[in-house]
């Protein structure tokens, strides 16, 4: 490891607009994401209830993802985030207004959250590739690596706030509390990322067929076997190690801590990133790329392991906060390898792919974990993420020999 100018990209003012953005953007999704959590596993008292969350955000999330990328590499970036942002205020305010209504039925009630739910699912789609792409415009190429760093960092800083944040109003004034505090928050990102000024590149439109287009950030990720590795090795990390979503059973259940230790729980896997995100912005990873990124998931799997076994309410938040800051070395690694190995009018395209394979398996995975949960235990299903995120990192080793060697990011 190297010593590096550790405020490189924070030197730009449209970066660092971008940067205040994010935060208010991912502190109100995760304040929401907490409050949904709680509360329909608390009018349910379903673990499929809580897996059924993610599917409800996948499966439009990926049916829109492809379009989305061809959308953003065709358009004003910026002005795709804000669309999509307007979206978002729209399902949080439709949450709080959920939370407000008396007399409705919980199957009802908990349909509607399922269908606000779906749409941000779609207005997600739209965001994430745009917003990636955007934030390499905004720095020069040679500081992609520390505005990767500094980006993750600060969505992982605001994945603390966020989740003990929610908890906290929600035991204070339940679920209506919760929702104004995360449409105030939406709210507020908009109003931050519209003073950005910046207007992206004009790009010559597409000249074939809108299919080819959409699919060539497939063909680019499959013929580039080391991005193609990173993005599977961290899609079946994150598949498996879906525990995220089955925090409301061991705060209610097994460690009967409430909704504010809930809170705390979700938090934890941020502050160790945030931990381990200034040890990198400090010391970026320049070599041994791979073995780093190999070593980090199969550690996340033994974190999450003894998550599955802990009975603590401590030792847990210990365990996962490791896990957190292991995932933090393999996004980061992921993330810059993906910006520095594409080409810039590509950037949406694959970062929509990078959101199908990465971002699309948070909610998959928690379907899964509350499948898993449903039919074998709680506690089971942790552990069975945790073994077979181990094993999905041997299996990816031997697949992907480049990425395994691979010592150094590629020259761009």
């Amino acid at each position: 490891m190297s010593r590096a100018d550790p405020y490189a990209a924070l030197r730009f003012p449209n970066f660092r607009r971008y940067i205040v953005g994010l935060m208010a953007l991912t502190v109100s999704i995760q304040v929401q994401g907490t409050v949904v959590g709680w509360q329909v596993y608390d009018l349910t008292g379903d673990p499929l209830a809580l897996g059924l969350i993610g599917l409800a955000e996948a499966l439009p999330f990926i049916l829109s993802a492809l379009w989305a990328g061809h959308v953003a590499d065709q358009n004003d970036r910026r002005r795709i985030v804000l669309w999509a942002m307007a979206v978002l205020v729209g399902c949080s305010l439709a949450l709080l207004l959920l939370a407000r209504v008396d007399g409705l039925m919980t199957p009802t009630r908990v349909m509607a959250i399922y269908f606000v739910i779906i749409v941000s699912g779609v207005a997600r789609a739209f965001l994430h590739p745009a917003r990636q792409a955007l934030s390499a415009e905004l720095v020069p190429r040679a500081v992609y690596a520390n505005a990767i760093t500094w980006r993750t960092t600060i969505w992982q800083a605001s994945s603390v706030l966020g989740p003990a944040l929610g908890g906290m109003l929600y035991a204070i004034g339940g679920a209506a509390l919760a929702y104004a505090m995360d449409t105030a928050l939406m709210i507020g990102a908009f109003g931050v990322i519209l003073i950005i000024k910046h207007v992206s590149p004009l790009r010559p439109p597409h000249d074939g067929p809108v299919m080819q287009s959409l699919l060539s950030g497939l063909r680019f990720v499959r013929n580039e076997q080391r991005l193609m590795g990173a993005l599977t090795l961290d899609l079946f990390a994150v598949f498996f190690g879906g525990a995220t979503a089955l925090l409301p059973i061991f705060a209610k259940d097994i460690l009967l801590v409430g909704p504010t230790g809930l809170g705390v729980l979700r938090a934890m896997p941020a502050v160790g990133a945030v931990i381990m995100s200034g040890v990198m912005v400090r010391w970026p990873v320049n070599s041994r790329i791979g073995p780093m990124m190999f070593g980090s998931v199969i550690l996340y799997g033994f974190a999450m392991i003894g998550f599955a076994l802990s009975d603590q309410f401590w030792l847990s938040c210990v365990l996962l906060a490791f896990a957190g800051s292991f995932d933090m070395v393999s996004v980061v690694v992921r993330s810059t390898l993906l910006t520095v190995v594409t080409p810039e009018p590509m950037l949406g395209r694959v970062a929509a792919v990078n959101s199908i394979f990465v971002g699309s398996s948070n909610e998959i995975g928690a379907f899964e974990s509350g499948v898993t949960a449903k039919l074998f235990g709680t506690v089971a299903s942790v552990l069975f993420g945790g073994l077979a995120t181990i094993g999905a990192a041997g299996i990816a080793s031997r697949a992907f020999p480049a990425l395994r060697r691979l010592d150094r990011y590629p020259e761009g």
